[in-house]
């Protein structure tokens, strides 16, 4: 079934013929075959803007449209084989430029525009190639320290993606030149490479700031002492200072997202999580004695309030 030709084209149903006019221009520009050589998508589009172009550029099929006399395709709605049919599909086969509003003069005018030559001859104009978009998904700590990748591009070339340190989630890199092939001797358009990054099952990223919660024992907590670590640089020994408690945070200086450029490192953010752990008799015992001489302690005071 043939697309509805305002959305083909992007334009409401109010749209001018000059709006129609433009709309078609930039898409047959975007999409002819010639632009883009083997791809069957843009094929496609240009077929469904050109179809779509010869029926609301005819003033008389496109009232027939807007009424529901004739369809996308230009087929007569309700029973078919009654009536007139000869405008209905008037434009299959057709040249689609050759229609009211587009003749071949606009037609000369898109090809000059795609490479580089006026109607009128002359010395042809250099165009420079399309972009390419690309996804990339990178694991957390690739994000985080920098990696080098590559890339398998549609025409078969293999590409190096330097991916530097601190690149986030949804970020774009534009590797010049890299696009589709100019024409006339105009340069390439560049690769852009859109950046997903994974999400890690221990750290999570505010900016150039890492975030981890790691869990302590009862005595580590009350007692303080050394614990190991880990950071995307490796793992490192942090001291738990002497009554700590559940939620309390510690800074690892320079531990974060490393320097790059003019941006310089982040930190690690250590969160503790209390976790008892086997109780017996003696543990049950001092927290027993420990609660007969603090009665009025209260952690939840403040929910009161």
């Amino acid at each position: 079934m043939a697309k509805n030709p305002y959305e083909a084209l992007g334009v409401s149903r109010s749209a001018s013929e000059a709006e129609i006019r433009s709309a078609y221009r930039k898409l047959a520009k975007r999409y002819h075959p010639d632009m883009n050589p083997g791809d069957k998508v843009a094929e496609e589009r240009f077929k469904e803007a050109s179809a779509a172009h010869a029926l609301l550029s005819d003033p008389e099929k496109r009232a027939r449209f807007d009424r529901g006399e004739i369809d996308a395709s230009g087929q007569e709605q309700g029973f078919a084989g009654f009536g007139d049919r000869g405008q209905g599909g008037a434009y299959h086969g057709a040249n689609p430029f050759a229609q009211n509003g587009f003749g071949s003069e606009d037609f000369s005018d898109i090809f000059s525009e795609l490479f580089g030559r006026s109607r009128t001859g002359g010395e042809a104009r250099r165009v420079r190639g399309q972009d390419q978009s690309y996804r990339l998904r990178l694991d957390f700590l690739d994000a985080v320290r920098g990696t080098a990748q590559r890339l398998t591009m549609p025409d078969g070339r293999s590409l190096e993606v330097k991916v530097p340190p601190g690149i986030e989630d949804g970020q774009t890199m534009r590797l010049k030149g890299q696009g589709g092939p100019g024409f006339n001797g105009g340069p390439s358009g560049d690769a852009l490479i859109e950046i997903q990054v994974a999400p890690h099952p221990l750290f999570r990223r505010e900016g150039r700031d890492i975030h981890i919660e790691v869990p302590v024992t009862l005595a580590e907590a009350v007692l303080g002492g050394k614990i190991t670590v880990p950071t995307p640089s490796g793992p490192v020994s942090v001291n738990v200072p002497r009554h700590s408690g559940s939620g309390t945070r510690l800074r690892l200086r320079g531990k974060g997202v490393p320097a790059h450029g003019n941006k310089g490192a982040g930190d690690q953010y250590v969160t503790l999580k209390l976790v008892a752990g086997p109780v017996d008799e003696t543990l049950e015992e001092a927290l027993r004695d420990w609660a007969q001489r603090h009665p009025s302690f209260d952690p939840r005071r403040e929910l009161a309030d």
